[in-house]
C-alpha cells in the first residue's frame, strides 16, 4: 500500500511548526508497521529513501529531535513524503535497495555500480554456451558473479574449457537442425575442444550433464562434482572401460588442482557468506567472501559513499542486502562483525567470537583493509592534486572552517635548557610542503625556557609583518602543542593583531607520536581516525615542523657550544675540544680538571697546552 497524496510546493522544514501542511497530515496518518518511506523536495524530486521497522516512529524522529550535519540539511529540504508498508523487515530492506538503485536519490548512500563487472553466463539454449559478459539480459539464462576482475573469471573459464568439451560458437543450434544435418563441425572439434553437438556427435542429455557439472563448479560446489566424477571413474574401471576412466581422471585431476590452489579455511564450514568492512568516515570499504566446502570460492571488495550520518551498521546492512540481490546464489548463513538490527528472512546471522569463523571474518577484513590502501594509493598516484584537495575539503568539514585550508602554517619551539632558543615554521600549500615558505626564528626577547612566551614572540613577528606588507594570511594555524600553546597564539592573533585565523593544536602521546587534534576555544578533541587521510596529513605537518625546528636548533647549538674558550686555544682543534666537552660536559669542568685527568682524555701533550692556558 502506498500513500500518494497531491504534492504541493511548500516552505522547507526544519522544525515541526515549520512543516508544510501536507507533511503534517501524513505524519499524523503514519502506521506503526514496517515499510519504506520517501522524501521529496519542493520541485517534487525524490531526495531520500529509507526503511523502517516502525514507520511512524522512524519518520517522526526526523522532525521531533534536533538533527546535525548533513541530516539537518536533508530535513530542511523535505516538502513532501510518501511511504509503502510491507509484511516484514526483510521485505523493507529489499524494497529500499530496489528503489535506491532505480531512482538514485541525492542523499542516499552511493551504491556500487555493478555494470562494469564481469559475469559468467550459461546461455539458455538447446546446447548452452558458457561465456563471459558484462551485460545481464532477462532471457532465462543463468548469470554468476559479479567477479572482482576479468582475470578471476577467465581463470575459471579456462579451467572449464580444459575439463569440458562444450561449444563456444555462436551458431543458433536447434534440435531440429541437428536432426536434419544442417550444421558442420568447426575447428574446435578437430583440436578436441568441442564434442560437436552440431552434428549430433554428443547427445543433448550428455551435453546437459556437462552443463550441470559446470553450473555446480561455478557455484563453488567443487566437492560435489569431484565426488561424482570419482564414482564414475571407479565404475568405468570396475567394468574394464579404461579409456573412459582415463578421460574422467584427466578432468578430475584438473578440477582437483584448481581446488588445491583455492584458499582453504576450514572443512567444517560448508556454505556461508562473509561480510566485513573498514569504516573510512566518508567512504566505507566492504569485502564479501563466499565459502563452499571449506574453501573461499569468491572474494569481492568495493567502496560505498556516505551521504548522511549513517551508522556502520546501516551501511553494512545495505551492502549485505545489495550483494545478496546481485549474487543470486544465497548461502543459508552469513558471518558479520556486528549484530544487525534487521531480520534477513530465513538467513542465519552469525557474529563469531572465536574459532574458524572468526578467523574467516578476520581474513575478509584484511582484504577490505588492503583494498582501501590500494584504492587510496591508486588515486593519489593517478591524480595527486585531486586527492589532496579531497583531503583538505574533509579537513574543512571536520573543523567547520570558513574556507578550504589551502595554506596551513605550523610552529614549533626548540631550546637547550633555555639557551640557543629558536623556533621553526613550515608552510603547506594545497596539502604539500612549500619549502619557499619555511621560516626559522631566533628568539630575541625571551630569557630562559619559556615556550609560551617564545611562541608569542614568533607568531607576533610572523603575522605583524605579513599585515604590514599587506600579504595574504594562512587559512589555518597549527601549533605543535596542546591547549596552552593554542591560547597564547589566540591572544596574539585576536587580542593583539585583531585578525581572524582558525587555530588548531596537535598533541602527542608519551611516545612522541601525533595522537589528537584540538580545535576551538575552549579547545576540544576532534575525533579523527588515525588511519584517515586527514590524520596522515596532520602527522606529516607535525613531523616536518619538528624536523625543521630541531635541525636549525642543532646548527645553532653546535656553533655556539663549540665556539667557546677552547676554540681560542692555539694547538687545540675541533676534535680535541669535542672529546673534552663530551667527557667533562662544560668549559668550567675543563678548567677545574687536573693535568692527569686531561691527559687521560686527550693525551699528555694536548693536555699540557689546555692546562697551561687556563692556569697561567
Amino acid at each position: 500500500m502506498s500513500s500518494r497524496l497531491r504534492r504541493k510546493a511548500g516552505t522547507t522544514c526544519g522544525k515541526m511548526n515549520e512543516l508544510p501542511e501536507i507533511v503534517k497530515q501524513k505524519l499524523a496518518a503514519l502506521p506503526n508497521k514496517p515499510g519504506v518511506y520517501r522524501y521529496f523536495d519542493q520541485k517534487g524530486e525524490l531526495i531520500y529513501v529509507g526503511k523502517a521497522k516502525n514507520l511512524k516512529r522512524r519518520v517522526s524522529s526526523y522532525f521531533n529531535k534536533e538533527q546535525t550535519g548533513k541530516t539537518r540539511v536533508l530535513v530542511s529540504k523535505i516538502a513532501d513524503l510518501e511511504y509503502s508498508i510491507v509484511d516484514s523487515e526483510s521485505e523493507a530492506l529489499l524494497l529500499e535497495n530496489t528503489m535506491i538503485k532505480q531512482f538514485k536519490p541525492r542523499y542516499n548512500i552511493m551504491l556500487k555500480d555493478d555494470k562494469t563487472y564481469p559475469w559468467i553466463c550459461i546461455k539458455k539454449e538447446a546446447f548452452p554456451r558458457v561465456f563471459l559478459t558484462r551485460k545481464k539480459v532477462s532471457d532465462g539464462s543463468d548469470y554468476f558473479g559479479p567477479y572482482p576482475s576479468v582475470r578471476t573469471a577467465h581463470i575459471l573459464l579456462d579451467l572449464l574449457s580444459q575439463a569440458y568439451k562444450i561449444r563456444s560458437c555462436r551458431t543458433p543450434l536447434t534440435e531440429l537442425g541437428v536432426e536434419k544435418k544442417k550444421y558442420k563441425v568447426c575447428l574446435d572439434y578437430h583440436i578436441h575442444k568441442c564434442n560437436a553437438p552440431c552434428e549430433g556427435l554428443v547427445s543433448k542429455a550428455d551435453y546437459n550433464a556437462m552443463i550441470a557439472e559446470i553450473r555446480e563448479i561455478i557455484k563453488g560446489n567443487m566437492g560435489v562434482v569431484l565426488r561424482e566424477l570419482k564414482a564414475q571413474m571407479m565404475d568405468h574401471a570396475s567394468r574394464m572401460e579404461f579409456e573412459e576412466a582415463q578421460e574422467i581422471k584427466v578432468k578430475y585431476d584438473l578440477l582437483e588442482e584448481y581446488r588445491s590452489r583455492s584458499t582453504v579455511v576450514s572443512q567444517s564450514i560448508h556454505d556461508v557468506e562473509v561480510y566485513s568492512f573498514v569504516d573510512g568516515g566518508e567512504a566505507f570499504y566492504v569485502n564479501t567472501m563466499k565459502v563452499k566446502d571449506g574453501a573461499v570460492v569468491q572474494s569481492h571488495s568495493f567502496e560505498m559513499k556516505r551521504r548522511l550520518e549513517e551508522t556502520a551498521e546501516e551501511v553494512l546492512l545495505l551492502a549485505v542486502t545489495d550483494l545478496r540481490q546481485q549474487f543470486g546464489d544465497h548461502a543459508p548463513e552469513i558471518i558479520v562483525p556486528m549484530k544487525l538490527d534487521y531480520a534477513l528472512g530465513n538467513v542465519e546471522v552469525t557474529v563469531p567470537q572465536r574459532g574458524d569463523k572468526l578467523k574467516l571474518l578476520e581474513l575478509s577484513r584484511r582484504n577490505a583493509v588492503q583494498y582501501k590502501i590500494d584504492l587510496e594509493k591508486q588515486r593519489s598516484l593517478v591524480d595527486p592534486e585531486r586527492h589532496q584537495k579531497r583531503v583538505l575539503n574533509k579537513l574543512k568539514d571536520e573543523l567547520h572552517l570558513p574556507a578550504v585550508p589551502e595554506v596551513i602554517e605550523c610552529f614549533d619551539n626548540s631550546n637547550f635548557q633555555g639557551d640557543y632558543a629558536v623556533a621553526g615554521m613550515v608552510q603547506f600549500v594545497n596539502g604539500k610542503p612549500n619549502k619557499a615558505g619555511y621560516r626559522h626564528f631566533n628568539i630575541k626577547t625571551v630569557e630562559g625556557p619559556d615556550d609560551y612566551a617564545s611562541m608569542k614572540e614568533v607568531v607576533r613577528r610572523r603575522y605583524s609583518r605579513l599585515i604590514e606588507e599587506n600579504k595574504p594570511l594562512p587559512n589555518l594555524i597549527i601549533t605543535d602543542g596542546g591547549k596552552g600553546q593554542m591560547e597564547v597564539v589566540r591572544q596574539v592573533i585576536e587580542d593583539e593583531l585583531h585578525v581572524s585565523i582558525p587555530i588548531a593544536g596537535l598533541a602527542k602521546d608519551d611516545r612522541h607520536r601525533t595522537s589528537e587534534l584540538l580545535f576551538g576555544f575552549p579547545p576540544r578533541v576532534v575525533g579523527i581516525k588515525p588511519d584517515s587521510d586527514i590524520f596522515r596529513l596532520l602527522a606529516h605537518i607535525q613531523e616536518e615542523v619538528h624536523r625543521f625546528a630541531i635541525t636549525f636548533h642543532r646548527k645553532k647549538f653546535e656553533k655556539g657550544f663549540m665556539h667557546s674558550e677552547l676554540a681560542d686555544i692555539k694547538g687545540i682543534g675541533k676534535k680535541t675540544a669535542e672529546k673534552l666537552l663530551l667527557e667533562l660536559k662544560s668549559v668550567k669542568s675543563i678548567k677545574e680538571a687536573t693535568l692527569e685527568r686531561l691527559s687521560e682524555i686527550v693525551g699528555s701533550a694536548k693536555a699540557e697546552v689546555v692546562y697551561k692556558h687556563f692556569h697561567q
